[in-house]
């Protein structure tokens, strides 16, 4: 019996011990930023001034390390203000959840609509807190920004009692006012930030932005092309996933070609992961199996092949794409140099330079570096 219960507590030791080590390893490191927008009438500018500067963020932000390591990115977007939301639900919606879809969250962006409403700053920061996974890891950098012209003090959820709440969820809440800096603080915005420590930004959302052109953007768009052509969709989604990718491409070749080139330089870094669509990313992947592809949702030129011949297949693509993105993220180094000498003289304000001031300035706090 003694050398039984012995046994037993050694066998208990050995299972407590395992299992401490198993949650002392929490998943990757993780930026998540929930985006705020108010869409009301005044607010076409700031909409657009989110599709225009989305990738230069994302090209930023994927040049952070945490402990030596890359970081994970997720975005989540909500509109707020809005009066073809549901008034019950504050005139709040959440458009996404946290994701690594880039393209999914560009197709969101786009997709938004102003209309006049009533915009209730403290209850969009309640729900987005209620709503979203956050997560208990205490290296994950967790960051609002809300962005919005009237008063923070609007609704029944006053915005002290939603920066409580963010302050229990580890959570630093930004404020960008779309407006004079001195309004905004009237109107509590600069309030909002400090009492989670977040920083208080104005910005002009209706000027206009200026898109510096680089000799190297004709390349970059040209090897875009080229990139694209080393996808190779698979499963249900991955004919329609693979149109998006286009179609996020056309929106950003719409509002000017340097936003092309910014999204170019997005598809050529580590942040832009395709993995549930894309057999050359998904092979990477744990517990990836060819043998769990049905071959009918490949593309027509691969559902005759056998397997080795798709494996050897995906591994040319592989070979052809870090080409490509090796190529663009050089002219990329070149171009970045020729802007910076362009836009020395250049003081705007506006939405992506602010967000990325409060991440850089907030990241330190962790130990994110760039």
């Amino acid at each position: 019996m003694k050398n039984l219960k012995i046994t037993f507590v050694f066998l208990l030791t050995l299972t407590s011990t395992f299992l401490f080590a198993y949650n002392d390893n929490p998943k990757k490191n993780t930026i998540k930023v929930a985006l705020l927008l108010d869409t009301s009438n005044s607010m076409d500018g700031l909409i657009n001034q989110a599709k225009t500067q989305l990738w230069e963020i994302v090209n930023e932000l994927s040049y952070a390390k945490c402990e030596n390591e890359n970081p994970n990115l997720e975005i989540a977007l909500y509109e707020y203000g809005n009066d073809r939301l549901s008034s019950r639900e504050g005139y709040i919606r959440q458009v996404l959840g946290f994701s690594s879809d880039l393209d999914e969250i560009s197709e969101k962006l786009f997709a938004l609509r102003t209309n006049g409403g009533n915009e209730f700053c403290g209850q969009v920061i309640q729900t987005s807190l209620d709503q979203l996974d956050w997560g208990s890891n205490k290296k994950d950098l967790k960051l609002i920004f809300i962005a919005g012209n009237e008063p923070f003090t609007q609704g029944k959820i006053h915005y002290k009692d939603a920066a409580n709440l963010a302050n229990e969820h580890g959570v630093v809440v930004n404020t960008i006012f779309c407006g004079n800096y001195q309004t905004g603080i009237h109107g509590k915005w600069q309030d909002g930030a400090r009492l989670t420590n977040g920083d208080y930004m104005a910005i002009d959302h209706n000027e206009a932005i200026v898109h510096i052109a680089s000799p190297y953007d004709k390349e970059i768009i040209i090897l875009n092309k080229k990139l694209n052509d080393t996808y190779i969709y698979y499963g249900s989604q991955g004919a329609n996933k693979m149109r998006m990718q286009a179609d996020q491409d056309a929106n950003a070749a719409e509002l000017d070609e340097v936003v092309e080139v910014k999204r170019a330089v997005s598809k050529s870094s580590r942040v832009y992961k395709n993995s549930s669509w894309d057999l050359v990313d998904a092979e990477r992947e744990k517990g990836f199996s060819y043998d769990k592809i049905n071959k009918k949702s490949l593309p027509k030129n691969l559902q005759g092949k056998s397997t080795s011949e798709i494996k050897e297949h995906v591994n040319q693509q592989r070979i052809k794409r870090k080409e490509i993105q090796t190529k663009i993220n050089e002219l990329n180094a070149k171009r970045n140099k020729y802007v910076a000498d362009k836009q020395k003289e250049n003081n705007s304000k506006s939405l992506d330079k602010a967000m990325i001031m409060a991440i850089k300035k907030q990241a330190k706090k962790k130990n994110y570096v760039w």
